[in-house]
């Protein structure tokens, strides 16, 4: 293999391997941030109890303040239905200072938390990608992810959220025996 096709058959291999972030059907790691309010939010209190969508988004972020009001909407119409949606900014030192006022003008009401440190952005969006969704279902798996957004991006993303929500399914009786 010459030297210039190596690095590329690495990179490949690593991206296989799942070292590019949360995947589907992978257990959902855990993480504490501070709310925009101060309170910290733990996410394993929530693991299996609720789906989750966690949001990485960004003050800065043009196709982020786009996909807010679509993530307030799917919070109003399911938030009684065992969902849970976690706004994780993604906003560093120099721009952390701006997150609750932006969260003030865009009438957010789901929990919005802080992650200056990219605790939470490291094990589920290395990449930084913004906006970028993680779906974990109520057994604490990860579902499915999304990355960025354009419109009509949220009709995908509330299809796969309100499957997630679907009640399960009764088991069938077993079938007596003749």
């Amino acid at each position: 293999m010459t030297s210039l096709l190596r690095p590329l058959a690495l990179l490949l291999a690593l991206a296989a391997s799942g070292c590019a972030g949360a995947r589907a059907s992978s257990q959902a790691s855990d993480f504490t941030l501070p709310s925009v309010d101060g309170t910290p939010l733990t996410l394993s209190e929530h693991l299996g109890k609720k789906v989750i969508l966690l949001n990485f988004w960004a003050t800065w972020c043009q196709p982020c303040a786009h996909e807010l009001p679509h993530l307030q909407a799917l919070w109003d119409k399911y938030q009684g239905k065992d969902l849970l949606i976690l706004g994780v900014a993604m906003d560093g030192p120099e721009s952390v200072a701006n997150v609750a006022p932006f969260v003030r003008r865009s009438h957010l009401s789901f929990p919005v938390l802080l992650d200056e440190e990219t605790r939470a952005v490291s094990l589920y969006n290395p990449h930084r990608s913004a906006p970028f969704n993680v779906l974990i279902d109520r057994s604490g798996a990860v579902a499915k992810t999304f990355e960025g957004f354009n419109p009509g991006d949220e009709v995908e993303l509330e299809k796969a959220l309100a499957a997630l929500l679907e009640p399960a399914a009764p088991a069938a009786p077993a079938a007596a025996a003749p």
